[in-house]
């Protein structure tokens, strides 16, 4: 509202002048209110009540539904709400939008009201930056049309773009230089840009300054254009399978070229002495050169190897490449400023490697970490002999360590950094930036100097700490560029580094969108943050909207790429709302095959204590209640089988008595607290209450005596170790054999099973069935079967002795005729001897015997029982009472 005000304020203001340009009389704004600051001021004044006064009011929920019972809270609340959408109305119909706030339909009455809200912000908002625009005398109506692509030129304002020399001054804002119309550099490129998913290979084939030869694979590079089939692979994947096509391997294809040169680099005395600082030339009075052909590049080539010591900086490019672009190389001496042109002279910047690594000239690099990957990547240029003045000043302990405060401190310059992110693919450059280029490597090779010499003040003279500048340096400089591969789990580190928890949909959302962005920014050379920023991708993973429209509200404002492969993202986040809907825990715990297990939570818990099991606890099986797998005869899974038991028997512990057993000691209690082992102590006393009589195990004991050999402890403690050595090699030994033995005893078991398995499948070959025997009795013509001897061996194995006399016996029954055979008699013989031996009456008195022997009635002989077993009851007889029954009680 007061921003509405304002710019009524300010459109209004022009016509006032100028229809009363006579009234002189007339010096307010607006009536109240002298200047627009203190109408700005008001303004913010009665915001600022209206947000104190809001805070106050009860919160959404319990409270509010509270206060809303009362009828005098719920009719003051829609009376102020009707005056508020009242006034929001009249704002809207001001500015020409729509303005039907007071609509009540109390389906999609809130989103409606909801939706005309934004729009009408998105109008004021709109209209409250042109005026702003028009302030400040930019015109925006006459930019021209430019493509949905390219972002209209933004004013950002931060603690680097703000430029203020003392405070009294007033800050000034500067816009930020980007190109919109420009051509992208890489369709200029002779060497197209690879951005596979393979392993960076190293761009040398040439290695100036070599003590250890470059490897015979960069010296044939030249050989992959001789071999046209694998022109459209990446170069990493061709060089692989030529490798495995000649069978060929390289060991240090991947490795640091300079790597034997940079081990073996030794500092000469008269960097490690104090220097005397040599005052840097003026700006003005140096000579700046612009290079951009391959004849300036070999000239100053030529120069550079000439020097001791160089500055170098590098000013590159990540918004519109995915791998990045470095555009432009500084290069100072003490006598003259170089700018190179690296867009240009892109493939032929490996002639700075005679310069770059002679380990006789010092190159001076301010946090060379990046600087040194980039050279690698885009040009295959490599430093020998670096010193990094980042390093120096993290050294010194300096209150910064940006270039700018080393600029004041040692220079008092102050350096401009209103172009430290603008964008230098821009050609021509203008001067700004390339003052702004220049002014990062003039003055370093003085910064250089009183560095080394405050590094050996500050270690009193003493090159120890100017040597170890050195060592970080040599180390910065063996760095080597990687490219980024993508991965399956490359998303999880994202979604680590956000701290966002996300169910099974969202995950997989943000894994789908993760994909679909690292292909298209490879596919199309643009930056994942060009193609969909993270913050983006990580609502639209929260939201999981269903329409595409829902998707681009997600995004403010759209990318280009996003709203050209709107329906491919929203087929994407279609596909993550068929997952079914769990918590990413319990999807991770079952994607690794991970069950969780409940523990008890109460310390009281005892094994018996079955009223706290709940159903979905696993049951506890004990050694004895193994499932244990049938055994078949010479079956060949029985030894799997066997190993199957052992493994789970070993999972399971043997139950054993431990109430009287000699706590031990965890190695987690000698960090706990008193308080945590005071209430440790009070929970054990609580598991067992006879703890009270067994001897203390918490003696404390001084850990000086410990490390003293005179005391009794430590001989006691060493003493004990020796022991404990001893016990645990004989332990290991005993294991060992008798691992030996098991094996041993294994695999006889298995040869005589083997064995016993082949004897009885050749003792079956030649045994009649039971049919065949029957066909042989039939044809035989009703005659009886007479038994044959059979010879020893042929039927079994080994003839048992049962055999032989069954043998035998046919030949005595050949002699009776059929005629003599008769039935045995059973009721001739004594069935008594089946009973068994009857004990004798014990004169000793027994009831229980006295009632069994009174149901047990005798039935005289050739007499049935009529009582039927199946309808007789065992604890009650029919037709029978016990009244009168006298028992013959023992006389005393």
């Amino acid at each position: 509202m007061a921003s509405s005000k304002k710019k009524d304020l300010k459109s209004s203001g022009p016509k006032d002048s100028n229809s009363d340009t006579n009234d002189e009389d007339k010096t307010e704004l607006c009536p109240g209110f002298r200047d627009v600051d203190a109408f700005v001021k008001h303004g913010f004044g009665a915001v600022l009540s209206a947000t104190k006064a809001s805070a106050g009011l009860p919160q959404a929920g319990d409270e509010y539904d509270f206060y809303r019972s009362f009828p005098g809270f719920q009719e003051f609340c829609e009376s102020q709400g009707d005056k508020l959408l009242h006034c929001m109305s009249q704002i809207m119909q001001h500015h020409g939008c729509r303005s039907h706030m007071r609509d009540r339909n109390k389906l999609t009455g809130l989103e409606e009201r909801f939706d005309l809200v934004v729009d009408s912000n998105d109008v004021i908002l709109e209209r409250v930056g042109i005026l702003l625009d028009e302030a400040d005398g930019v015109n925006r109506s006459q930019q021209p049309v430019m493509p949905a692509g390219f972002q209209p030129p933004k004013i950002v304002v931060s603690s680097w773009n703000r430029k203020g020399s003392s405070p009294s001054s007033r800050s000034e804002t500067f816009r930020l230089l980007h190109a919109k119309n420009i051509t992208r550099p890489q369709l200029k490129f002779k060497e197209k840009v690879d951005n596979s998913n393979t392993p960076f290979i190293p761009k040398i084939f040439i290695k100036p300054n070599a003590v250890k030869p470059l490897p015979s694979y960069f010296t044939n590079k030249q050989m992959r254009k001789e071999r046209p089939e694998d022109l459209d692979v990446p170069a990493a994947l061709a060089d692989f399978i030529h490798q495995q096509r000649t069978q060929e391997h390289v060991d240090d294809m991947f490795a640091h070229p300079y790597q034997y040169e940079l081990d073996h680099l030794t500092i000469p005395e008269n960097l490690l002495s104090k220097p005397d600082p040599q005052m840097h030339k003026p700006v003005a009075e140096t000579k700046l050169s612009f290079v951009d052909t391959l004849e300036d590049l070999v000239a100053l080539n030529e120069k550079l190897c000439k020097l001791s010591e160089f500055a170098v900086d590098l000013e590159h490019h990540s918004y519109r490449s995915f791998l990045g672009l470095t555009c432009l190389m500084q290069i100072s001496t003490r006598e003259e400023d170089f700018i190179i042109d690296t867009l240009e002279l892109r493939s032929e910047m490996y002639i700075l490697n005679e310069a770059f690594t002679d380990a006789s000239i010092v190159k001076v690099f301010h946090g060379a970490d990046s600087d040194i990957e980039w050279l690698q990547r885009d040009f295959g240029l490599y430093v020998v002999n670096l010193f990094d003045t980042h390093q120096a000043s993290r050294a010194l302990n300096l209150a910064r360590h940006s270039l700018d405060h080393l600029l004041k401190h040692f220079c008092n310059v102050d350096s401009d950094k209103r172009y430290q992110l603008a964008d230098w693919r821009v050609r021509p450059l203008p001067d700004e930036m390339v003052q702004y280029a220049r002014t990062d490597t003039h003055y370093l090779l003085y910064i250089y100097d009183c560095v080394r010499v405050q590094l050996l003040d500050f270690n009193h003279g003493q090159p120890g700490l100017l040597q170890s500048v050195w060592n970080k340096s040599r180390s910065i400089s063996l760095k080597k560029y990687v490219k980024p591969i993508y991965t399956e789990e490359s998303y999880l580190e994202l979604q680590r580094k956000q701290k966002k928890s996300f169910n099974t949909q969202q995950l997989t959302a943000f894994r789908l969108l993760f994909a679909w962005r690292d292909k298209l920014a490879r596919q199309e050379d643009e930056s994942t943050g060009y193609v969909l920023p993270t913050h983006m991708m990580i609502k639209i993973s929260e939201e999981l909207p269903k329409e595409p429209q829902g998707i681009i509200a997600c995004c403010n404002p759209v990318p280009p790429l996003v709203r050209q492969y709107i329906n491919e993202l929203h087929l994407l986040v279609q596909q993550a709302r068929e997952i079914p809907l769990l918590k990413a825990e319990i999807a991770a715990q079952k994607k690794k095959g991970l069950t969780p297990i409940k523990k008890p939570e109460v310390p009281l818990f005892g094994p018996h204590d079955t009223s706290r099991v709940s159903e979905s606890d696993p049951p506890q099986i004990s050694a004895d209640e193994l499932p244990v797998k049938q055994g078949m005869l010479f079956s060949e899974d029985e030894d799997k089988m066997d190993v199957d038991v052992q493994k789970e028997s070993g999972l399971v512990a043997s139950a054993k008595i431990t109430l009287f057993e000699e706590v031990e000691i965890k190695d987690d209690q000698e960090s706990s607290s008193a308080a945590q082992m005071k209430a440790r102590r009070i929970v054990e006393s609580f598991e067992n209450p006879f703890r009270m009589y067994l001897p203390s195990t918490d003696v404390h004991v001084n850990k000086s005596a410990k490390f003293d050999p005179s005391s009794k402890i430590f001989e006691i403690s060493k003493r004990w170790k020796l022991q404990s050595v001893e016990q645990q090699q004989t332990e290991l030994e005993a294991k060992k054999k008798a691992k030996q033995e098991a094996k041993e005893m294994a695999k006889k078991q298995t040869e005589e099973r083997t064995k016993a398995k082949q004897s009885y499948q050749e003792s079956l070959k030649n045994v009649a069935t039971v049919r065949q025997q029957v066909a042989e009795s039939s044809n035989a013509g009703g005659k009886k079967r007479e038994r044959v001897d059979s010879e020893v061996g042929d039927l079994t194995p080994k003839p048992s002795k049962k055999l032989m006399k069954s043998a035998e016996k046919p030949q005595k029954t050949e002699v009776t005729p059929q005629d003599s055979f008769k039935p045995f008699d059973y009721s001739q013989s004594d069935l008594k001897v089946f009973a068994g031996n009857t004990s004798k009456d014990n004169t000793q008195f027994d009831p229980n015997r006295q009632a069994h022997d009174f149901k047990r009635k005798k039935t005289p002989k050739g007499q049935k029982n009529n009582t039927g077993a199946g309808n007789r009851s065992m604890s009650y007889l029919p037709g029978k009472s016990d009244r009168g029954f006298r028992h013959n009680w023992p006389k005393r």
